[in-house]
């Protein structure tokens, strides 16, 4: 009888250290607060270099599950964390920037996100969350506002009512697809002909998606909420249609900002 050989998969040595790592997170052993113990010790423990296991511990820490701490003091040395926000933002923009995901896709994935957040919102959100999105459309419309801090107070409101919503990955998921485009909106913001009159339409309707929120208007809320980023975000999309040489990508209801 004979031996039917499988190749066997090769990986390198910090992927090894990975794997391990999260066969203890996955089995549970390994929770958001722990420590783990310091390199010299854990080296040897998974036979491996300090240089493969410092290798292994930066890929961690950019994805947002590792914390490291140089120094010697009690609070030096890598934990673990729940840190997803920060690291989906940046993989996303990174993606973005390569071709991987297209305007169109970003909008659409934005419109079914945001959908939900204000619906669900509009159920669940503690006054508090909504008084600090209130704060936010207030700093929007102070007279004199520059498109680059309008960008970053606009991010803010988005986001705060999607983590208000009850549902933190649809919180994580809205901020990360939302900072993938900041750089592409602010260019936009920056460019419009006639920037008060911009400013001042977009944030009537944050105030009265806001409004909707607070009164429970869920339907209502959403509805708004897929018009106001497919008229600013579709005008991007329009925008890369035409860069393109006209290709249809299959945005429908874009309308302007």
């Amino acid at each position: 009888m004979s031996v039917e050989w499988q190749p066997v998969r090769q990986s390198r040595t910090h992927e090894l250290v990975l794997q391990s790592i999260e066969e203890q997170v996955f089995a549970g052993r390994l929770r958001a607060g722990d420590r783990l113990p310091p390199e010299r010790e854990l080296a040897p423990v998974f036979g491996v270099s300090r240089s493969a296991l410092r290798e292994a511990l930066r890929v961690l820490e950019t994805i947002g599950v590792l914390v490291a701490q140089p120094g010697r003091g009690p609070d030096s040395g890598a934990r673990i964390v729940r840190n997803p926000d920060d690291a989906l933002g940046r993989l996303l923009r990174l993606h973005f920037a390569l071709g991987s995901y297209g305007l169109h896709d970003v909008l659409e994935a934005r419109v079914a996100l945001e959908r939900s957040s204000f619906a669900a919102a509009a159920k669940h959100a503690a006054e508090g969350d909504l008084d600090e999105a209130a704060e936010a459309v207030g700093r929007m419309a102070q007279p004199g506002i520059l498109p680059e801090e309008f960008n970053e107070l606009d991010t803010r409101f988005h986001v705060k009512v999607a983590s208000s919503s009850g549902n933190a990955l649809t919180s994580t998921l809205t901020s990360a697809v939302r900072e993938s485009v900041r750089p592409l909106i602010l260019r936009a913001l920056e460019e419009v002909d006639d920037w008060p009159a911009t400013r001042a339409r977009l944030n009537a309707q944050h105030t009265e998606l806001l409004r909707l929120v607070r009164a429970g208007d869920g339907d209502a809320a959403a509805d708004l909420a897929e018009a106001h980023i497919r008229g600013f975000h579709g005008t991007l999309v329009d925008g890369d249609r035409e860069d393109a040489g006209g290709e249809d990508t299959g945005c429908e209801g874009a309308g302007p900002a």
